[in-house]
Formats: structure tokens, C-alpha cells, sequence
């Protein structure tokens, strides 16, 4: 959209972190033309991140999640529409919703986020086998710990183990079952897996690895029981979590001939197959230059930063997306930050500490600093991000020096230059 189009109508469907963010932003930089923000709740948008901590253990409430009141977009003239968008005429430039809504847009943003997956094995539709992805699977899931004794969850990522913690706190029999070695498997190294393996099992949950799930069963009433793993064992289970990814919701835009992989297509400004789209987001399958392909992120980060950068360029700044992704999780009192892409690692060095709980661990490709896990070392965390960001170099052998830290790194190599006297 170019300057003298600001004044056209954008319309994001897709109310969460990035739809929000886009809608904020562009009035933020001053888009003067009407802005529809379509989310198909029924709430206002709101954070994800503590439906698996503190909304989950009742530390917070629902109104503490909004990510602004209702009067803020009152205020910035941005129109909430409660819907299900269904379908999409590029030509026409239409969107329309499950209600028979029509919406003309100038510019489409499509900020349609992503579903948990669902269990593919007999019992996966059972009462009392859940996800986590929204505020209503929160609140059922909420309720049912009211109630439940024995918990069994199916996957150690993020949100199965923020989830077995959040369980373990108010007391329940907790069994985490991964189909990989170790949790956090695609997400951090070998020593932070093994600190987070060490950390639930001192809080008493059990821990298998290496198990795939044959089929659920329940006792003729449709709740389910049990879990039977891949080698004939059998978990009583009255509550279980399917914490085993998500799909990017990218039907809408494949329907309407948009090019999807994955992921709705994206180049590096965030654009589709079609320069009257964007798609922001844990739906976006976008190239970054710290990845040798596309990739597809799921955090606030990128959700956010992605917001941002459409916002700027629809309203005359155009720059490629190239911000530095981060992540967190919180699990009992420990924080793990993360900063950079580190899956294609081939140098973990654990800096030295006197604390076992608190630690840093940089990862190395072909010599090259590409990220670093924090475990409650946030000054760590800034300082990584800032070497990350700024592309300060960084090697091995320097990380190993006696009394090396990251942010005496950080300052002898940005510290400005003394000239030298004449």
C-alpha cells in the first residue's frame, strides 16, 4: 500500500498477539483509513502464554490476559468483529464470513494463527482428553483439575511441560509420555533437555521417552481412563493433555489460490502470492536470513515483530523481516530464554557457574555464534540477544577463556574506540 493508500481499508483476520499487533501498529504510524479486526472468540484479544501458567493455576484472571481494554480500540477507531472468516474472493477483494458478512478490503492481512493438533489414535476424542491453545481450553482445563487425580501428558515440548508443572503444583499424579529421547527435543540443546529432565522429576513427575501412543480407553462411560503406549503398557490416566504441536490455520488461504507450504507463503516483507496480502504470525512460512529455508515461528516475538513490520510497510516503509527471534518458558520458579535458532548446532559449551540452576549454554555452527539458552540467567539472555542482534562475533575458544562472560563480551567488543593521541 503505498503512501497516498494509506487511507484504505485494512482488514486482519485473526484477533490474537499478531492480528492485535497489526491493528495497534498501523495506527501507531498513523493509517488514517478504516481498520477491521476479525477474530472469531468472542473475546477481546488477549495473551496465550499464561493459559499454561498462571491462568492455569488461578494466579491470574481472564481480565489480566487482555492485551488492551475494551476501550482502547474504541478509542483508535479500529471495528471488532466477532466471526469465522470463510471465505475469500481476491479478485473482488471481498472476505466473507460464516455469518454471510462481507468485508471489501484494500489491503488483507491474515493473521489466522494456528490449531493444536489433535491425537490420531483410537480414544483421541475421548471426554477428558484435552489441548491448549485458547482461553476456552484454559478454562475446561481449569475445571477439570479441579477434579482430576491422575494426569498424563502426551508430548514434552513447551506447553506439555509448562502444563505437567502447573499440575504437579496443585498435586496431581503427573506422567509426561514423549515419542523422542529426551524433552524439548526440537527446541533446545542436550544439557538444558537434561536440566528440564532432572528439574520435573525432583518436582515428582514421571517421565518416559521414547513411547508413542497406540490408543486411549475408557471405561464404557466415553471418559477416558487410560493410555496405552506403543509397547503394550497401559497409564491410568481420568485427564490427559495432548501437547503435540500445531497446524497452521492457512485453509482460508488456500482455497483462494494463495501459495501455501506449510505455512501461508510469505517473501521477506511478509507478503503472499498476492501483493494485496500479507500473513503474519504462526501462520506465515516467511525466509529469514539466520535460516537456510523458510521457516515457520510460533512465539509473541515474532507474532509482535511481524506486526510491526507490515504496519510500517503499509504505511510507506518497506524493509525485509530480519529481527532476532527469542522465546521463553517459565516451569515451576525456573526461566528458560532462548535467543537465536539453534537446531542446527554443532558446538554446545556450557559456561562455568556455581550455581546448577542457573546457566547459560552457547551454541556454535561452523565456529559461529547462532544462539543461547538461559536457564534463570536473564542478564545472560539480554546480552545474547544484543551479540545476536548486532552480529557481534563471537568464537568458541574466546567463550572458553578464563573469566569470560557475555556481557564483558558484549561491552569490550561494542565499547566506542579511544582514538590514538597524535
Amino acid at each position: 500500500m503505498s503512501a497516498q493508500q494509506q487511507t484504505g481499508h485494512v482488514v486482519v483476520i485473526g484477533a490474537g498477539q499478531a492480528g492485535h499487533q497489526t491493528a495497534a501498529s498501523l495506527r501507531d504510524r498513523g493509517h488514517q483509513g478504516p481498520l477491521t479486526l476479525v477474530g472469531d472468540e468472542g473475546v477481546p484479544p488477549y495473551e496465550r502464554p499464561p493459559l499454561s501458567k498462571a491462568y492455569l493455576t488461578g494466579e491470574a484472571d481472564a481480565s489480566q490476559l487482555w492485551l488492551r481494554p475494551e476501550t482502547f480500540y474504541e478509542r483508535h477507531a479500529i471495528t471488532r468483529v466477532t466471526g469465522t472468516a470463510v471465505a475469500l474472493d481476491r479478485t473482488a477483494r471481498t472476505v466473507r464470513l460464516a455469518d454471510g458478512t462481507r468485508l471489501d478490503y484494500d489491503h488483507l492481512v491474515l493473521a489466522t494463527g494456528a490449531r493444536a493438533r489433535s491425537l490420531p489414535v483410537p480414544g483421541g476424542d475421548l471426554d477428558g482428553v484435552r489441548t491448549l491453545r485458547t482461553l476456552r481450553d484454559a478454562d475446561r482445563l481449569r475445571a477439570d483439575l479441579a477434579r482430576a487425580r491422575q494426569v498424563v501428558v502426551i508430548g514434552a515440548g513447551f506447553i506439555g511441560l509448562e502444563f505437567a508443572a502447573a499440575a504437579r503444583a496443585q498435586g496431581h499424579e503427573v506422567t509426561v509420555v514423549e515419542a523422542l529421547w529426551r524433552p524439548l527435543a526440537r527446541v533446545a540443546s542436550a544439557p538444558t533437555a537434561e536440566h528440564f529432565t532432572r528439574l520435573h522429576e525432583e518436582h515428582g513427575v514421571r517421565l518416559l521417552f521414547g513411547q508413542g501412543i497406540a490408543a486411549l480407553h475408557d471405561d464404557g462411560t466415553g471418559h477416558v481412563t487410560a493410555v496405552e503406549l506403543t509397547d503394550g503398557h497401559r497409564l491410568p490416566a481420568d485427564l490427559v493433555l495432548a501437547g503435540v504441536g500445531v497446524t497452521p490455520c492457512a485453509e482460508l488461504a488456500e482455497q483462494a489460490g494463495l501459495a501455501v507450504a506449510g505455512g501461508i507463503v510469505t517473501d521477506s516483507r511478509l507478503l503472499t502470492s498476492d501483493p494485496r496480502i500479507s500473513a503474519v504470525g504462526d501462520c506465515a512460512l516467511f525466509p529469514h536470513p539466520r535460516a537456510s529455508t523458510p521457516l515457520r515461528i510460533e512465539s509473541v516475538q515474532n507474532a509482535v515483530d511481524h506486526a510491526r513490520l507490515v504496519a510500517d510497510r503499509l504505511t510507506g516503509a518497506t524493509r525485509p523481516y530480519d529481527d532476532l527471534p527469542w522465546f521463553w518458558s517459565r516451569q515451576y520458579a525456573t526461566t528458560l530464554q532462548i535467543a537465536g535458532l539453534g537446531q542446527a548446532h554443532d558446538t554446545e559449551l556450557t559456561l562455568p557457574t556455581d550455581d546448577p540452576t542457573a546457566f547459560s549454554v552457547l551454541l556454535f555452527r561452523d565456529g559461529e555464534l547462532i544462539a543461547v539458552e538461559s536457564v534463570n540467567r536473564p542478564a545472560d539472555h539480554m546480552a545474547a540477544r544484543r551479540l545476536l542482534a548486532d552480529n557481534v562475533p563471537l568464537t568458541p575458544d574466546e567463550a572458553s577463556a578464563d573469566g569470560f562472560t557475555l556481557r564483558g563480551h558484549l561491552k569490550a567488543r561494542t565499547a566506542p574506540r579511544v582514538p590514538a593521541a597524535l
